[in-house]
């Protein structure tokens, strides 16, 4: 399968935006979601010997997810392969997997919702048609998981929506987001341990921090930060980008 015909490619939003580093600066932001869903942080510290483990398979996991937006081939099959046998039980007896297409969805949607926060705050406003654009392709990426896209949302505003009632409905602090909650609230590794503690808890969900008991006060080390990042990237723009971005927009001029 070849991707070319599926409308992702240099014009397109996806690509000028998912392949940011600043995108990777943001992930607190997803993943202190994702550690408060039962059955996602269930499946990462199925794998985990310890806390520090969280960006060390982030480290691995999302770097592979962004370089699926900018294939040229078929890779859904690695997406299978990686989460086959992240299945198991639940604290309360339910059984989950990896795969199952709600709880996949979800997963998704934290970084979706990064990746237009991390617009917002470090690069530009967004213009509501590019909004609906933007989302189109993050829609377009997903499909290319080859997983079940069914009842999913179909626009920005259905998103916004469902979203914040998943976030009301399905999140809950449980043993293992006690677990991972030290390196959520200040990690320690990889490149967002750079990030400022208070601009990791500024760029949290509301959900998240009221989940996490976090309090924040105003967002000034957060636009500080972000100014600061905005000025690095229009100094270096060749740096800008992770690899697999780069390689991929300079072989698509």
């Amino acid at each position: 399968m070849h991707h070319d015909s599926d409308g992702l490619g240099p014009d397109t939003l996806l690509w000028r935006f998912l392949g940011d580093r600043r995108f990777l600066l943001a992930l607190p932001r997803a993943v202190s979601l994702q550690m408060l869903h039962p059955a996602i942080a269930r499946g990462v510290r199925q794998h985990s010997r310890s806390p520090q483990h969280l960006w060390l398979h982030e480290r691995h996991t999302v770097p592979q997810a962004i370089a699926i937006a900018y294939a040229d081939r078929d890779l859904s099959s690695v997406v299978r392969f990686g989460h086959a046998d992240v299945k198991g039980v639940l604290a309360d007896g339910a059984r989950y997997h990896a795969l199952n297409p709600s709880v996949f969805y979800f997963q998704h949607a934290t970084y979706v919702d990064t990746l237009f926060m991390m617009i917002e705050r470090f690069v530009r406003p967004l213009w509501p048609g590019e909004r609906e654009q933007l989302f189109a392709e993050c829609a377009l990426w997903y499909r290319r998981y080859g997983i079940s896209d069914r009842g999913t949302p179909a626009t920005w505003l259905e998103f916004e929506d469902y979203f914040h009632a998943e976030c009301a409905r399905v999140l809950r602090a449980g043993a293992d987001t006690d677990f991972y909650r030290d390196q959520v609230l200040r990690p320690n590794h990889w490149v967002v341990r750079h990030v400022p503690t208070a601009a990791v808890h500024q760029m949290m969900h509301p959900r998240a921090r009221e989940l996490y008991g976090i309090r924040t006060r105003g967002s000034g080390t957060l636009t500080r930060y972000a100014a600061w990042r905005k000025a690095v990237a229009a100094v270096s723009p060749r740096d800008r980008y992770i690899p697999v971005a780069r390689r991929a927009l300079a072989a698509r001029p």
